[in-house]
């Protein structure tokens, strides 16, 4: 076989290339940060480890020559989602450190769920894509319009429901910090004259 044939040939898993190695590492951490966010007891903590695991998914996009995808995944969930749960953690007086109360004691259920999704979700992208290499030298497969006709012709519903799920978690918000401010007060005004029911008088 020539060199220009063996230069030709597709690599495979025994010789991979630079962007599959750093495809494969950049999985490795975007997984990382995700258990974190999932695992850690402090709530702010976990809505900054979302932040590097939905980055992770950007450079994803990247090495896979899919830019627009990937500047929308910036835009829209780093620079959108989390944006809003920081505001909600803010508006409802989360506790910065941390939050043993937060935790429940289904997490073998919530393991046993999301091991059983994650096998799902692996099980159905192999079967529908089998072989199928992507081809990195080739054709951009993202472009702007392909993606946009996908996204505003078949999935403009779903986002749009997104969004008002979004703004009514934000507004959610808004009604527990106020009744959590209401009540604060009334406990604070029900303390105040309590003790001066029961003080007793400085003039004798």
């Amino acid at each position: 076989m020539s060199l220009a044939a063996e230069a030709a040939a597709p690599s495979g898993f025994l010789s991979p290339t630079g962007v599959e190695i750093a495809f494969v590492l950049v999985g490795i951490a975007t997984l990382g940060a995700a258990l974190v966010s999932v695992i850690t007891k402090q709530l702010v903590h976990a809505a900054l480890w979302l932040v590097v695991a939905l980055g992770g998914i950007a450079v994803e996009y990247l090495l896979l020559t899919a830019e627009f995808i990937a500047w929308v995944q910036v835009l829209i969930y780093v620079g959108s989602v989390v944006v809003l749960i920081l505001f909600g953690l803010m508006l409802t007086r989360a506790p910065i450190g941390r939050s043993p109360d937060a935790d429940s004691d289904n997490r073998w259920v919530a393991v046993i769920v999301a091991a059983a999704s994650a096998i799902t979700l692996v099980w159905v992208v192999v079967d529908a894509f089998r072989t199928t290499w992507i081809d990195l030298d080739g054709p951009v497969q993202g472009s702007t319009k392909a993606t946009g006709q996908s996204l505003f012709q078949h999935w403009v519903l779903p986002f749009e429901a997104l969004s008002v799920l979004l703004l009514a978690a934000l507004v959610g918000a808004i009604v527990l910090s106020r009744k959590s401010q209401d009540q604060s007060q009334d406990q604070s005004q029900d303390q105040s004259q309590d003790q001066d029911q029961y003080s007793p008088d400085k003039e004798s």
